[in-house]
C-alpha cells in the first residue's frame, strides 16, 4: 500500500469513527439547539453565537462518537449493525480514537471560550454528559434519558449565551427534548434489541418489551404537549402550533414505519425523526418571520 492510499484509508476510518458519513446524529443534536437559540433571541440569533453553537454541535457529536466506539469496541464486534465500525474491525487502534476525541474536545473548548462565563460553566457539564453517556447502557435500562440530557444540554447553554441566564422555559424545553430523545432512541435500540440482549447491553427497547410502541407513542405525545406549553409560555403564534402539527404527523409516520418491529424499519423510524425536529424549528422560525 502506497503512503497516499494508507493516508486515504486512515482518513476514511477517522470519518467513520466520527460519523461524518452519517449526519443524522448531528441533526438530532442541532435542532433542539436551534430551537433554543431562536427562542432565547426572540428571532434570528447573533451570527457569531449561531456559528459557535452550530460548530460546537458538530465537534461534540463527533467527540461523543469517538469515545462511544472506544468504550464499545469489544461489544460492537458482536452487533450486526456495528461490527464494521473502524475500531470493531481493527481499522484503527484504540489510542487513535482517544486522540481524535481529545482533539475534538479541544476544538469544542476553543469555541466555548468565545462565549460568556455562564455558558462556559454549563459547557463543563455538557462535556461530562457527552463522554460518560456510553457507560449508561451498562448500568441502567434507561440510557436514553441520559442521552436526552446530553443531546439537549445545548438548550440551557443557548439561553445562557444569549441572555446570560437560564430561565424556567429553558428547562421546560429541555424536558420536551428528553421525551423526544427517549422516543427516537428507543426506535434506534429496537433495531439492535436481539444483539443487545445477547451481549448484555441495556436499553429502553428491552425494558419496554412488547409495550415499546405504546410507550414511544406516550413519549411522543408528551414531547408535543411540553413543546405546546413552551409555546404558550413564550406567547408564540399559531405558526408555531402549525409546526407542532407537522411534527405530530411525522410521529405517526414513525409509528407506521415500526409497526412490525423489523430492525431495518425501526432504524428508518429513528432516522426520520430529523423531520420532527425540523418541523418544530420551522414553526418557531415561522413565528418570528411572520411576527418581526
Amino acid at each position: 500500500m502506497t503512503a497516499w492510499r494508507w493516508l486515504a484509508a486512515r482518513l476514511q476510518a477517522y470519518a467513520e469513527l466520527t460519523r461524518l458519513h452519517r449526519p443524522i446524529g448531528s441533526l438530532l443534536l442541532l435542532w433542539p439547539t436551534w430551537w433554543a437559540l431562536w427562542l432565547a433571541s426572540n428571532g434570528l440569533p447573533d451570527p457569531k453565537i449561531l456559528a459557535v453553537f452550530t460548530a460546537g454541535v458538530l465537534t461534540m457529536r463527533s467527540a461523543g462518537c469517538a469515545i462511544n466506539d472506544y468504550l464499545d469496541r469489544d461489544v460492537d464486534r458482536h452487533v450486526e449493525r456495528t461490527r464494521h465500525r473502524p475500531l470493531a474491525r481493527g481499522a484503527i487502534r484504540p489510542v487513535e480514537a482517544l486522540v481524535i476525541c481529545v482533539l475534538l474536545l479541544t476544538a469544542s473548548l476553543a469555541l466555548v471560550l468565545t462565549l460568556n462565563r455562564r455558558t462556559q460553566e454549563l459547557a463543563v457539564i455538557g462535556a461530562l454528559l457527552a463522554v460518560t453517556y456510553p457507560l449508561g447502557k451498562r448500568l441502567t435500562h434507561l440510557p436514553q434519558i441520559y442521552l436526552g440530557l446530553a443531546f439537549g444540554w445545548g438548550i440551557p447553554m443557548a439561553y445562557a449565551a444569549v441572555q446570560d441566564k437560564v430561565p424556567p422555559i429553558a428547562w421546560l424545553l429541555l424536558i420536551a427534548n428528553v421525551f423526544w430523545t427517549v422516543a427516537y432512541d428507543t426506535f434506534y435500540a429496537m433495531a439492535d434489541r436481539a444483539d443487545d440482549i445477547k451481549v448484555g447491553i441495556k436499553s429502553t427497547a428491552i425494558l419496554f418489551g412488547e409495550d415499546d410502541r405504546l410507550i414511544i407513542g406516550v413519549l411522543q405525545a408528551s414531547a408535543l404537549a411540553t413543546l405546546a406549553l413552551v409555546g404558550w409560555n413564550a406567547r408564540l403564534s399559531p405558526w408555531f402550533y402549525g409546526g407542532l402539527g407537522l411534527a405530530a404527523l411525522t410521529a405517526l409516520h414513525h409509528q407506521y414505519l415500526a409497526r412490525r418491529r423489523e430492525p431495518a424499519a425501526c432504524f428508518r423510524a429513528f432516522v426520520a425523526n430529523n423531520w420532527f425536529g425540523a418541523a418544530v424549528f420551522a414553526g418557531i422560525a415561522a413565528h418570528y418571520g411572520m411576527n418581526p
